[in-house]
């Protein structure tokens, strides 16, 4: 199988860009070279936004009806395309084909609901003042989307900016990873041979920031939405903020898991152990940070190592693989340093703990017992396959535990008290929680965070009403 010819998408046609600049893509497993994917110059980005404008005004125009058989049979394709994408994302990701397969249902998922909710983008006639008078609140587009994703899922975060933004009315620039370009491309395609009209989505690659800060100067651009680390949302919200462009920002977590005496002990290793190494732990609602309580912490931290120790790591594209490698050898560095420095403050490594191989950016699963609250992995978003867990005696101070960083993106516990399960999800200062289980993203739920774990909804309703403004008429006479 061929890998995805790597080009710039706008107004309609595939080309390479003006710029004359490349870069390579890499295979995480390999070091091999995939690619070479061009970069936009400054003309490339001014032809994206003036195609960008002229189909919004095209697609706004087109009926939710329309609208939804364009998305629909976008969708189809992807379904009938969908290995092939699954196994270029295991290429470029280095995610098992099975975990990459199961990330393309979730984007065909996706865009049949948003494009089904695009219909429902109700207004309300609100009761007047006086007489002869009629006041209408409606829903419209909010116009032009620059987007710009990470590379730890490669469809799916593009895909959970173009379902809502598209199913909206809005027409986007999307900027997808270029370490992982192949799904945002061949999703792509798809979208041209359903039909959507050129200029409504158009796909740029090149240097983020200078991509980044040239698309949001426009006057055109009239959103942003954005998923990646805290830092660069931050920087990026600065420079939003001095054209007023609206925002939405789905950034890191540190999520805590709080595992009572009470709890299933095996399912609850079970299932935070096949959570936490999905993905090689790159999962922006990974559980990172594992408190469990005394009479059963043992139990569960010898279970977890067990379990660790299972994972069979290897290339994404061999069937028995079950947890791949790390997107680069820049994380290779950051997993070792926090195992290093949780060891150094009297943390017991249980597995794991070091770099697999010398080909490829695997690490090994990793289980640490005993981690202190001052160490770095209990801080610092780790995103990796390291487990640090720590015992707890008092469900106060399990919860002021859980509430101390900034991040609020996702927490979950487990529990067979159903008192204290609503307490938790009343306490706890995140965007997402989930009990007894770690499912919290689903097509038609909300997905979202809190504090520096961003702000802004994707999925559900919610998402489609991130891309739409309200206004209010108010007729007389008429």
């Amino acid at each position: 199988m061929a890998y995805e010819t790597l080009q710039l998408f706008i107004d309609g046609k595939w080309t390479n860009g003006t710029s004359g600049i490349t870069e390579n893509v890499i295979n995480p497993a390999t070091e091999e070279v995939l690619g070479q994917l061009p970069h936009a110059s400054q003309a490339d980005l001014d032809t994206a936004l003036s195609a960008a404008d002229r189909g919004f005004k095209v697609w706004r125009a087109t009926t939710p009806l329309a609208r939804q058989i364009i998305l629909n049979k976008a969708a189809d394709l992807m379904e009938e395309r969908k290995s092939e994408i699954a196994q270029n994302i295991s290429l470029d990701m280095g995610k098992p084909a099975s975990e990459a397969s199961l990330e393309m249902d979730f984007v065909i998922g996706c865009l049949r609901w948003d494009a089904e909710q695009g219909k429902r983008a109700y207004g309300r006639l609100i009761p007047t003042r006086m007489a002869g008078q009629r006041q209408m609140m409606v829903k419209e587009p909010v116009g032009p989307v620059a987007a710009f994703v990470a590379w730890n899922f490669p469809a799916s975060n593009v895909m959970r900016k173009l379902g809502n933004g598209l199913a909206a009315g809005c027409s986007i620039i999307m900027k997808a990873s270029e370490e992982t370009p192949s799904a945002a491309i061949a999703m792509t395609r798809c979208f041209q041979d359903a039909g959507l009209p050129d200029g409504v989505l158009n796909l740029v690659w090149g240097k983020p920031a200078e991509v980044s800060s040239y698309l949001l100067d426009s006057p055109i651009i009239k959103k942003l939405s954005f998923t990646g680390s805290t830092p660069v949302g931050m920087l990026l919200q600065a420079q939003a903020a001095k054209r007023m462009i609206r925002c939405t920002m789905e950034l890191g977590g540190h999520a805590p898991v709080m595992v009572f005496k009470d709890a299933d002990i095996e399912l609850a290793a079970k299932m935070s152990a096949a959570t936490k190494f999905r993905n090689a732990g790159q999962v922006c609602i990974s559980p990172t940070r594992f408190y469990v309580e005394d009479a059963v912490y043992d139990e569960f931290a010898e279970r977890m190592a067990q379990h660790a120790k299972d994972v069979v790591v290897g290339q994404g594209i061999q069937i028995e693989t079950q947890m791949g490698p790390l997107i680069g050898a820049r994380r290779l560095d950051v997993m070792q340093d926090l195992v290093d420095d949780a060891i150094s403050q009297g943390a017991k490594l249980l597995a794991g703990g070091a770099r697999l191989g010398n080909e490829g950016f695997f690490y090994k699963p990793t289980v640490l017992k005993g981690v202190v609250e001052g160490a770095k992995i209990m801080n610092e978003e780790p995103f990796g396959p390291v487990a640090p867990i720590a015992s707890f005696s008092d469900k106060e101070d399990v919860i002021n535990r859980a509430n101390k960083l900034e991040y609020g993106l996702a927490g979950y516990a487990f529990t067979k008290d159903g008192a204290l399960s609503q307490e938790l999800g009343d306490r706890i200062n995140v965007g997402m929680f989930g009990v007894n289980h770690f499912g919290i993203a689903t097509p038609e739920t909300p997905f979202g965070g809190v504090n520096h774990s961003g702000y802004g909804t994707e999925g559900g309703e919610e998402g489609l009403h991130a891309y739409q403004r309200t206004k209010f008429i108010s007729e007389v006479g008429v």
